[in-house]
Formats: C-alpha cells, structure tokens, sequence
C-alpha cells in the first residue's frame, strides 16, 4: 500500500498542525472551542476538507479525514468534528434532496453542527436495534422513543435520528428544539457533552428512502471508526511524548527516570503500540472504499488493535507520571480520560474481534 501523502495532503497536514500549535491544550485553561469552529470553517477551511465541491468544500475524502482527526487528537481538541463532519457530514453528503445538502453546505461554512441519535439503552453498539418509530403524519412524521448516549448533541443545532417505519430503519432529521423532544445534558469523562433524548410526537423530516437507512448508517459508521483510529494515534503520540519528557526531568536516586533501563524497555513498548495504532489507522483508512465485507473486517481489526494500544500506552503515560499522571495539573490526564472513552466508543477490542471473526467464518 502507498502511505505517501500528495502535496495537496501534506499542506493540509502541516497548516492544521501549525494552527493547533499556536492553539495548544491548556490543562489549566478552558480553550475557546467556539472560536476554533469558527477558524475550522473560515480560516483552514477543513470543516469542508473531505466534503464534495457542491456543497463547498474540497472533495477531499477518507485520508483527509485521517490527516486532520490524528492532529485533533494530538491537540486534545474537543470540537465536534467526528460528529458533524465525519458522521453527519458522510451521511448528508450521500442523501438526496434540497434539505440535505442545505444543511451539509451549512456545515462546511460552519454555520450549523449536527448530531446522530443512533443507539438506544440497551442496544449497545447495534445500529438496527431501534425501537423508536415513525409514522407518516400528513406531509411529514412524527416520532417517538428514546435515544441514548449522544454525543454533541447538547450543543448540536439538527439531529438526525434513526426510526422504524413499516418499511424498516429509516433517518430524520430534527430541529434541537422541535416541540416534544427532552433532552437530558450531562459529561462524560473525557468532558464531551452528551445527551440522552426522549421524544413525544416529534415532527421531522425523512431523508434518503423510507426503510433504507442501515446500508448508510453503516458505511458511515466504519468510516467513524476510521477517523477515531486516527484520532487515537494523535492522543497515544502526545501521551508517549509527555512520558518521555517526564521521565528525562523527573530524577529518583539522583538519576533521570529515563536512564532505568526497565523503564527504557516501558516506554519502547509504548512507541511500538503507538507504531501499530497508526498502521491501523491507515489499513482502516485505506479499506474504506472496498466491499463491505472486507471494510468491515479491516475496520474491526483496527479498532481492536487500537483499542487495545491506547489502552495500554494510556495506563503506562499515568503510571509513569506517578500520582501526578491522575491530577488535572497536567494534560496527560486529560489525554487518559480521552483514551479511557476511544477505547470503548464504537466498541471495546473483544466486540471488534468477534465482528471480525464472525465475517471470517462467513466469507
């Protein structure tokens, strides 16, 4: 396979890593997340990086996607990129009709985010386990059921909600305020917001084919996961460069923690989960545009290695750091709490192997 970037590719990475280098985390200050959006959409222009040209953007795709979610997650940016552009943003864009690319052009400019209510309690991690429903109500629909676990959502102006039709999963689109829709705001611990939602008689609006959502929905799904991957690669390169640095400054017996050799050992084991990590990234990124059964078996293989490498590369990065790896003093545990939620998000590594063997066995 070609990892090489195109020089188009290469400018894109190297203006997103200059801008969040003069943007950086900050444990002990808030960062101006609206600002960013703002910079995102007008100043490097990646919210629009791998969406079509119609609807403004670049026509970029799945290694543009790569490029800028590893340097997100190398700056622990908490913008909603995966949710509105990746997730959102890869359904609108493949939806027909004035509403979706309406509200995809909006997104490239940055002048609306979006959220997808997919999963509901109990559901885990099934995209056609959905007992919302939908029904035809005049000239639109009206749903009820609840959603739960999404995030972005409290700040996201639309959701695009999946529902059951009598001809099967089908995805609407929803005003954050429609009349009926309660929605129940909360963190989670990497200090995402999310929500849990509940709708009454909730009028929205079909998109794509009435019963045709689940091809869709997980087609973009795997191309979340990708882009996590990715991310995921960002955040294990900043929490092993930290580790390094902490180890060269903090001594013990007079000497440097970098010069023990056991902890020389820790810490190549670190670079080597963080190697495999971005060699997932790109065998997921890089099967995106294949069948759906062997991109599905190369997403599954990169989420378990990943989930499995953060993992392990995030509890050494605290346990290196002594106490002081679990403090808010410094970014290295904010960076944990980051890897602590990847690891999981979409599915831990034992869900993702038994996707993949389960689609051995088939083929």
């Amino acid at each position: 396979m070609d990892f090489s970037l195109s020089d188009e590719q290469a400018m894109l990475r190297d203006s997103v890593t200059r801008y969040l280098a003069d943007h950086p985390f900050d444990p002990k200050r808030k960062r101006d997340d609206v600002a960013m959006w703002r910079d995102f959409a007008v100043r490097l222009g990646i919210l629009g990086a791998a969406l079509p040209e119609s609807a403004g953007g670049f026509g970029g795709g799945a290694v543009e996607t790569m490029i800028v979610m590893e340097a997100l997650g190398e700056a622990l940016v908490t913008a909603p990129y995966l949710e509105t552009v990746v997730i959102a943003g890869g359904l609108l864009k493949r939806l027909p009709g004035e509403r979706a690319a309406s509200l995809l052009a909006k997104i490239v400019n940055g002048e609306a985010t979006v959220a997808l209510a997919a999963f509901e309690a109990g559901g885990r991690h099934a995209l056609e386990a959905v007992t919302t429903t939908a029904a035809a109500d005049g000239n639109g629909w009206v749903l009820n059921g609840t959603k739960a676990v999404i995030v972005g959502a409290p700040a996201a102006d639309h959701l695009l909600i999946t529902a059951r039709t009598a001809d099967g999963l089908s995805l609407f689109l929803a005003d954050r305020d429609a009349t009926g829709l309660t929605r129940h705001d909360y963190r989670l611990i990497d200090d995402r917001p999310a929500a849990d939602v509940t709708l009454h008689n909730v009028r929205a609006v079909l998109l794509g084919d009435d019963g045709g959502a689940l091809p869709l929905l997980e087609q973009v799904r795997d191309e979340a996961i990708a882009a996590l991957c990715a991310e995921a690669a960002g955040v294990m390169k900043r929490m092993l460069a930290d580790t390094v640095a902490y180890t060269k400054e903090r001594k013990q017996f007079g000497q440097p923690l970098s010069s023990f050799q056991a902890l020389q050992h820790r810490m190549v084991d670190m670079f080597m989960a963080v190697e495999q990590a971005t060699s997932a990234a790109y065998l997921a990124t890089l099967n995106l545009n294949v069948d759906a059964t062997t991109r599905t078996r190369a997403i599954a293989a990169a989420k378990a290695t990943v989930s499995d490498g953060i993992r392990f590369v995030g509890q050494n990065a605290v346990q290196l750091h002594g106490a002081m790896g679990m403090t808010d003093e410094l970014a290295v545990g904010h960076y944990f709490k980051r890897a602590t939620v990847i690891e999981q998000q979409f599915g831990a590594a034992d869900h993702h192997i038994k996707r993949y063997v389960a689609l051995a066995q088939a083929s």
